[in-house]
């Protein structure tokens, strides 16, 4: 038997991909989070009293960032207002059995849940959309999100992509020669903060926003976060196991990309042969930058949903205005992408009232008077 290489007491149960060193499951979890929580004082991408919607499909790498923003938030008093936000594409024999995980989750957690759908955004669902055009530009409509988190309050949207996912993204603009999403990576990355105040999570959030901003390419888009970015995938589904949460590991039938698919292969052979390689590509990636003189252009607003778009109409809103050009029912172009735009009132009504039922929920199921074990640190 191996001992666990932090307490030297429990028996290793693992060996962890990003350090490969054994660890016991407790030491395990508390190794996991640690990291993150570091990362997120590097990355300085929190301000207190942000409204944080964290985008949840049910997935582990959702749901493992749900838990770990929860306690960390907790835990180290960052003063984040977290939200779980999730979009129902309208995917029959998937988004439904996976929104059944995320509201498990919900109770677990006792976070605010609001879920949006495709056919409240767009007058659409994914499978009349996909019955319509076919398997083609499908997730040009996932800036749906984006959308639900303006809706909801949120001021920033934290997504669950980790170390892997951003280095197939660095290896397929590479190979893209897409240097304006590699700039935006880079730019992100060296955003200089004060120490101090990357150590409080930021005061003034200024920087935090720009550097979130430079990531997402739009200073008047929703910022992104990415608190996992450093954390690998196998890291991740052995914390989800050790914690015993709940997800959902089905694959939505619209996702492969024979793209992405094959960058993935060739990524995880690199990891097999050199397991550094994939933080390597991460740094890589955010090291580069454009020379002074080359210019890049600007995104704009949608002049029907004032959504980021980088022509006169968002790709979303071209894509529907062919859908709605070839049906007879003409009032769904006018149900879809207009209502994104719609005041935030009735939507902050219902938030207030899912966050005082949920503070302790009223409900047996609800998650706060669950002990939270995992060690402190």
């Amino acid at each position: 038997m191996v001992e666990c290489s932090d307490c030297s007491v429990g028996v290793a149960k693992v060996k962890t991909a990003k350090d490969g060193l054994p660890r016991c499951s407790d030491c395990f979890i508390h190794w996991f989070e640690k990291d993150v929580h570091e990362a997120i004082e590097r990355m300085a991408i929190f301000t207190p009293g942000d409204r944080i919607g964290i985008g949840v499909s049910g997935g582990k790498d959702s749901t493992v960032l749900a838990h770990v923003l929860s306690r960390l938030n907790k835990r180290h008093s960052y003063g984040l207002q977290l939200v779980l936000l999730c979009v129902d594409e309208g995917i029959k024999g998937y988004r439904d059995d996976s929104i059944r995980e995320v509201q498990k989750n919900e109770a677990d957690l006792c976070l605010p849940l609001t879920i949006t759908s495709y056919r409240d955004l767009y007058g659409w669902t994914m499978d009349e959309i996909v019955a319509k055009i076919g398997r083609r530009n499908n997730c040009t409509f996932c800036g749906a999100l984006d959308r639900a988190a303006l809706r909801a309050g949120c001021n920033k949207l934290a997504t669950g992509h980790n170390a892997d996912d951003a280095a197939e993204t660095v290896l397929m603009n590479f190979l893209r020669g897409d240097i304006g999403r590699l700039q935006r990576m880079g730019a992100a990355a060296r955003q200089p903060t004060d120490k101090a105040t990357t150590k409080q999570l930021g005061n003034s959030g200024s920087g935090t926003a720009s550097a979130v901003a430079a990531e997402t390419g739009d200073d008047e888009s929703l910022p992104r976060v990415k608190p996992m970015k450093y954390a690998y995938e196998k890291d991740i589904v052995i914390y989800a196991h050790f914690g015993k949460l709940n997800y959902f590991s089905t694959e939505c039938i619209y996702a492969p990309n024979a793209y992405r698919s094959n960058v993935r292969s060739f990524v995880k052979e690199l990891e097999r042969v050199r397991p550094r390689a994939i933080l390597d590509l991460v740094l890589s990636g955010e090291s580069l930058r454009l020379k002074a003189h080359v210019s890049q252009p600007k995104l704009g607003k949608c002049e029907r949903c004032g959504y980021i778009a980088s022509q006169k109409f968002c790709k979303a809103c071209q894509l529907l205005d062919g859908l709605n050009d070839e049906t007879e029912d003409n009032t769904k172009c006018q149900k879809g992408l207009n209502s994104a735009t719609r005041t935030n009132k009735s939507m902050d009504e219902e938030n207030t009232k899912r966050i005082e039922m949920n503070n302790c929920g009223g409900r047996t199921e609800c998650g706060c008077n669950k002990t939270d074990k995992s060690l402190d640190f």
